[in-house]
């Protein structure tokens, strides 16, 4: 699992190419992030099924609860069919614009 930290945001991937102990890896060592918005970056991934990607919905709630942002990047998957409780996105550019506008809207009390 590689971690990069930056401002308030940690950006988190897999470096063993197995998405189901990566997920277990990151719901164990969760303590560590909870207070930083999340990016798991999945774009490595070239073949994720939805059923896959909604497999971090949990996580993703919880982490929501905690007032930060969630977000998945992932490429080729049909966004329309993902669970709306996630946010996927396919690119890192777009995840860190997203969490910013996210910040804003809770610094304005949305």
């Amino acid at each position: 699992m590689k971690v990069e930290h930056k401002g308030h945001t940690v950006t988190i991937k897999d470096t063993q190419g197995n998405l189901e102990s990566f997920l277990e890896k990151l719901t164990h060592e969760y303590k560590t992030f909870e207070k930083e918005n999340m990016i798991i970056d999945l774009s490595h991934y070239l073949e994720l099924n939805v059923k896959q990607i909604n497999s971090f919905k949990d996580l993703a709630k919880a982490h929501k609860a905690h007032k930060k942002s969630f977000v998945l990047v992932a490429n080729g998957v049909d966004f329309n069919s993902v669970s709306d409780k996630l946010t996927v996105v396919p690119s890192q550019l777009e995840a860190h614009d997203l969490i910013d506008l996210d910040e804003i809207e809770r610094d304005l009390g949305f």
